[in-house]
């Protein structure tokens, strides 16, 4: 019995707004479905590439929404369901309880606080190149999506820091980082979040293909203090 198309597709779409990539998305339906599956049973199901397959499971155990049983070969199936709800309304609450502290903090009055949406993978990286050339002190960048940064923003990152910019990444374990930076280490980032002198912020999606971006100083901050509270519980190199 084949899963239902139509629940397939609603319920990726959930879950990667919940901040899983596609792959994860499918992988993990697919595993709910079966139960118990590998991960070439997870990959036929869900049509994403076998070679792609047990890096999304392991993916999926990290962030706590598998396990992985004992023996060989190796099965996957999912972490009980009681307890990825709960995992995901504590991140819920804890998102609108930062919503709630950031309207507090804003002036009533004043400049308008605007926070603007870009779309497209290309228009983000090119917001990020803008955000690099414009910096004169500080750059952080919290992201998981390493690789794509550093290649994509070669030459800016190489610019910023011949201009004595502090650059700091946090990135996860065992990721090559661009040279010339400081380097915190973190498990289990998902989105990119990118501050610029304290002025600028970018808040994108895990696929780096949307992403919010702000210049307003009140908003810039609010990411900031949220990025080196990654540091404080990161390891530095």
């Amino acid at each position: 019995m084949e899963i239902n198309p139509e629940l397939m597709s609603r319920t990726t779409d959930m879950l990667k707004m919940l901040g899983l990539s596609s792959y994860e998305a499918q992988g993990f339906a697919a595993l709910v479905y079966h139960g118990v599956a590998n991960a070439d049973t997870v990959a036929d199901t869900a049509k994403i590439p076998r070679t792609s397959a047990y890096k999304v499971m392991e993916s999926l155990v990290q962030k706590g929404l598998a396990k992985e049983t004992e023996g060989r070969p190796r099965m996957f199936k999912p972490e009980d369901m009681g307890k990825i709800r709960g995992d995901f309304e504590k991140k819920l609450n804890d998102l609108f309880i930062d919503l709630k502290n950031l309207q507090d903090i804003l002036p009533s009055k004043g400049e308008p606080q605007l926070v603007y949406t870009i779309y497209g993978s290309t228009q983000v990286m090119e917001k990020l190149k803008e955000m690099i050339n414009l910096t004169e002190s500080e750059l952080y960048v919290c992201t998981p999506r390493v690789k794509e940064i550093r290649t994509e923003l070669k030459k800016q990152l190489e610019n910023a820091a011949k201009r004595n910019i502090r650059i700091v990444f946090v990135t996860p374990p065992n990721k090559r980082v661009p040279a010339n930076v400081e380097v915190f280490r973190k498990e289990g980032l998902i989105a990119t979040d990118v501050v610029s002198d304290q002025k600028r912020a970018m808040l994108a999606g895990p696929d780096l293909d949307a992403c919010g971006y702000t210049d307003n100083p009140a908003l810039a901050l609010h990411v900031y203090q949220f990025i080196n509270m990654m540091l404080a519980s990161g390891n530095k190199e």
